[in-house]
């Protein structure tokens, strides 16, 4: 990587951004900056910038943008959570993306998710060439933003690279969701009651998507639409075992019959309990990701970090972050 290279973040302070500040750091004297409503944590960043003072910002300061500020959770599917994922996934990436038009900047990419293609994967995996069909307004935000940088494709000068990247969740230091609730579930002896449900899901590991940003910024890959995602997916079953041996235990796996679950997840519809259908789904469908074509691009057999390694230091951070709380 040029060590001259200057590099925008957009949600710099967030899991992503933190980590990849990180790694960008630790492989190169790059200048970053970071784009965020937030000033926290223990990134380093060279400057920090609001988004109030954009339009304010020098633009030829910057050799690359890497837009990852988004609203990634789910609060509820009213009408106004609707609108907020609308405003905050693709009217920040319409805003930012007709900076980076007007700037000098090379390189963008922006943070889409496999979920603006697919919420249920038809056939045995996901791939680029899949017709986007989300179904939730996260994924139908981001395939907005999507479709708005392709609208700018004719007016793009060929100076310029863009890449829109659907990484598979993404796990490391720092990550929240289904994978916190896994880890607490395991951590406080309880048995988990999905052994019946006999699913693949496909992973990326944080490191895995540092290492796809370096090449990028490197010039190393053509400019594009790719998935991101680990080689091997892994089961429900089999990260329950590998949350067990990360904290020295024997795992805990009933195998209950899969009508009552279900039965119990309408109950938790209605009744507001941790598990509901929505969440039983999440939990036990099969989503895999193909993730041939940046292999390819990159021009390797294999990501640098394996589906378990990645996973295994994920729960190993999870593990500190406890002992620290514990001591405190």
């Amino acid at each position: 990587m040029d060590n001259s290279c200057k590099i925008l973040i957009t949600g710099g302070y967030g899991f992503v951004g933190s980590n990849l500040a990180t790694y960008l750091k630790r492989n190169g004297n790059v200048q970053l900056t970071a784009l965020d409503i937030k000033k926290e944590g223990g990134v380093q960043y060279d400057r920090n910038i609001s988004w109030d003072n954009l339009d304010n910002e020098d633009c030829g300061a910057y050799d690359a943008i890497i837009h990852l500020a988004g609203m990634a959770h789910d609060t509820g599917g009213n009408a106004v959570a609707r609108e907020k994922y609308f405003e905050i996934n693709s009217g920040l990436t319409q805003r930012i993306f007709d900076w980076f038009l007007k700037s000098e900047a090379k390189t963008f990419i922006f943070f889409s998710s496999v979920k603006a293609v697919a919420d249920t994967v038809k056939g045995e995996f996901l791939t680029e060439d899949a017709e986007p069909s989300p179904k939730t307004p996260y994924g139908e935000s981001k395939l907005r933003a999507e479709e708005y940088i392709g609208s700018k494709e004719s007016i793009t000068p060929e100076s310029k690279k863009v890449f829109i990247l659907r990484p598979a969740m993404i796990h490391g230091p720092g990550n929240k969701g289904n994978l916190n609730l896994l880890y607490k579930t395991v951590s406080k002896r309880i048995p988990w009651p999905l052994g019946k449900f006999d699913n693949l899901r496909s992973f990326t590991s944080i490191d895995n998507v540092c290492y796809v940003i370096e090449n990028i910024i490197a010039g190393k890959i053509p400019q594009g639409t790719y998935q991101i995602a680990d080689d091997t997916p892994l089961s429900t079953n089999s990260l329950i075992r590998l949350i067990a041996e990360s904290l020295g235990r024997k795992p805990h796996i009933l195998s209950l019959p899969r009508p009552l679950i279900r039965c119990i997840a309408k109950a938790g519809d209605c009744l507001g309990l941790p598990l509901d259908s929505e969440r039983l789904k999440k939990l036990t469908e099969s989503y895999i990701v193909s993730n041939l074509k940046i292999k390819g691009a990159l021009g390797i057999d294999s990501m640098p970090v394996s589906s378990t390694e990645g996973m295994i230091k994920t729960l190993k951070s999870f593990k500190n972050v406890k002992t620290r709380e514990t001591s405190l």
